[in-house]
């Protein structure tokens, strides 16, 4: 990570740029590249979280001449430029990843159709980042002055199908990346090495000895009443099909043409399946009996009841959903497959994989690696950015929706279903994932 930020600061010259990459080892430009977008990503993310803090709007009232006006003997002299209230909770969340949004857009339509690193357009791909972070700024301040009357509506349905297929996008790299763990580990232990069989049975088991902990404690807390046949109709359908799904992946007719196939992706799926079932739960409205808050779970207090706003934090289940997707970001920017289901849906090119055509470099540089084709399709890569810019908007603010006065938020029956739906289809992609191999035999799937 540090020589990516290091790779950032080759916007002040190339002398700059020797200095600060003369500690990190050779790396291709098209990584550096897709790593740099992360770090800004992650970046907007770290600031859309503080602006959720509690009491930030009390911190930025004591900056002279910004929230309220200053005076001078009684005599304001300079009157308050903003409502420090409406400037913080999920409305400047909103505002924020939106203008990452509007960045990524700009950049998908700018790449269009570029082939080689030859294209100056190539160059605003790859360069030029202090302009990039001095635009978003530039859009975000913009962001800020656009009147709430029709926004926080309008952006709230477009977050949640951008969103939602965003997710569908990240299930993909998901499973990608879990039929990768597991090739890479089983042909390791194939070639003697005994740490990795274990490591493959000590996840698994981990995987659903957690997978079975979540479950019961989802009966216990969320599925203990016959009113909560919702909750009890979740857990139990996607812990039968996860038990499916399981038995599928090892079935003798699936391992003669996918030999990989195994318990390791199979615990992995469900494990993140049952973290969705559960994020969805959640999502419901605050019921003490159905969805009670984590102060009533811990303290065994289930008259307690927390309403969501527009200046709450970030849920639980929010948390770590970002952290699942920040580390499949990393993943997506690595991946370098052609052959892999993230490969081809992030449209990398061959010559990232073989190798051909990559000149030699001194250690400690980037490299250009796309001088005869560009090493991925970059105005792809922005549109899925555009997504997950989107995506992050709606997981940091709970998906939930604005009420009718634009400054609070309140619970979303579409959550729920977007988040169970994620939940079906991730079954669903993982089982033709296992399957395919056996129902198209003479197609390659390795």
């Amino acid at each position: 990570m540090g020589c990516v930020l290091g790779a950032l600061g080759c916007c002040c010259g190339s002398a700059a740029c020797s200095l600060c990459c003369a500690c990190c080892p050779s790396t291709r430009n098209s990584i550096a590249t897709r790593l740099a977008y992360g770090i800004l990503l992650l970046i907007s993310m770290i600031i859309s979280w503080i602006f959720l803090i509690p009491g930030l709007a009390n911190t930025l009232a004591k900056i002279p001449a910004l929230c309220k006006g200053s005076t001078v003997g009684g005599v304001e002299i300079f009157q308050g430029q903003i409502s420090c209230e409406k400037v913080v909770g999920y409305l400047s969340v909103y505002r924020i990843q939106f203008s990452l949004a509007c960045f990524f857009f700009v950049m998908m339509i700018l790449m269009l159709c570029v082939k080689r690193s030859k294209d100056p357009r190539s160059g605003i791909q790859n360069g030029f980042w202090l302009f990039k972070i001095l635009i978003i700024i530039g859009i975000c301040i913009g962001a800020f002055f656009i009147p709430n009357q029709g926004f926080a509506p309008t952006l709230m349905v477009i977050g949640s199908i951008c969103g939602f297929i965003f997710i569908l996008v990240q299930l993909i790299l998901l499973i990608d990346f879990a039929h990768s763990w597991n090739e890479s580990w089983v042909a390791k232990g194939e070639e003697g090495s005994k740490k990795h069989y274990c490591g493959l049975i000590f996840f698994t088991t981990a995987f659903y000895i957690l997978s079975i902990a979540a479950i019961i404690l989802l009966y216990i807390y969320f599925a203990s009443k016959p009113s909560c046949s919702l909750n009890i109709f979740f857990v139990t359908i996607n812990f039968i099909l996860c038990i499916i799904v399981s038995i599928v992946s090892v079935l003798p007719v699936v391992q003669n043409y996918h030999s990989t196939s195994g318990l390791l992706q199979s615990s992995f799926v469900t494990l993140y399946v049952i973290f969705l079932t559960w994020s969805a739960i959640t999502s419901e409205k605050p019921d003490p009996i159905c969805n009670p808050s984590w102060y009533g779970i811990i303290k065994n207090d289930n008259s307690t009841i927390v309403e969501a706003t527009g200046n709450g934090s970030v849920g639980v289940s929010s948390i770590i959903a970002m952290i699942i997707f920040f580390g499949l970001i990393i993943y997506s920017a690595m991946t370098s497959s052609t052959k892999s289901s993230g490969g081809k849906l992030l449209g990398i090119s061959g010559n990232e994989e073989t190798g051909t055509s990559i000149p030699k470099s001194e250690g400690g540089k980037s490299y250009d690696d796309e001088e005869e084709s560009v090493a991925y399709n970059y105005s792809l890569f922005h549109f899925m950015f555009f997504l997950a810019s989107f995506y992050v908007m709606m997981t940091l603010t709970n998906w939930l929706k604005p009420t009718n006065d634009f400054y609070s938020f309140r619970q979303s029956d579409s959550a729920v279903w977007v988040k169970i739906a994620s939940s079906w289809t991730c079954l669903v992609l993982y089982c033709w994932s296992v399957i395919a191999p056996c129902v198209f035999r003479n197609r390659e799937f390795s």
